[in-house]
């Protein structure tokens, strides 16, 4: 292998372990969607409702249809709920 080629592969493998150990994929990876814990303006996105599209938006605290990302298997010691949950529980008010 001369110096040219063992560079561009050493290249290559930086490149491929910077993408890889980016932080945004590793954050989205360990965390979920948690309906109904966010209080008011502290939702991190939507509404279920379809009345909001943006952060910081929920109008009132615990609101089934606003949700928060919390660390990925915490959501239920928060008393939250999944968003499969949080669609039942609108159909049902």
């Amino acid at each position: 292998m001369n110096q040219r080629q063992l560079i561009a592969a050493a290249a290559t493998s930086l490149m491929s372990m910077a993408l890889l150990s980016s932080p945004a994929l590793a954050q989205n990876a360990a965390k979920e969607k948690c309906y109904g814990i966010a209080k008011a303006g502290q939702n991190d996105c939507a509404n279920l409702a379809g009345t909001h599209s943006c952060a910081g938006q929920a109008k009132m605290d615990h609101d089934q249809g606003d949700w928060k990302y919390v660390p990925a298997g915490t959501c239920k010691q928060m008393k939250g709920m999944t968003q499969d949950e949080a669609k039942m529980g609108m159909k049902k008010s």
